[in-house]
């Protein structure tokens, strides 16, 4: 999870308004524009495009990690948006 992500983080375990918004945004007709939107609002900016990158940027590098690399692909990346709203619930 990149700073903005922490500090949001943060942020919402400590405001009950702004953590009921950003675990709401699950329920919406496209979840991860509305908790951009949400976490832009409280004054953390967030796209789309780099939640997903954060993901693949973290995939990436366990494959990097590994002695001469990966062997294979993985089948997917880590999902951002679902490890913070984790991240969030069980706080």
């Amino acid at each position: 999870m990149n700073e903005i992500l922490s500090r949001l983080l943060d942020a919402a375990r400590s405001d009950a308004s702004l953590k009921k918004a950003l675990l709401a945004s699950e329920t919406a007709a496209d979840p991860m524009a509305e908790f951009c939107r949400v976490a832009s609002e409280a004054g953390f900016p967030v796209t789309v495009g780099e939640l997903f990158a954060m993901g693949q940027e973290y995939t990436d590098n366990l494959l990097k990690s590994v002695n001469g690399g990966a062997e294979y692909p993985m089948e997917g990346w880590e999902d951002t948006y679902e490890l913070f709203l984790a991240a969030l619930k069980i706080s």
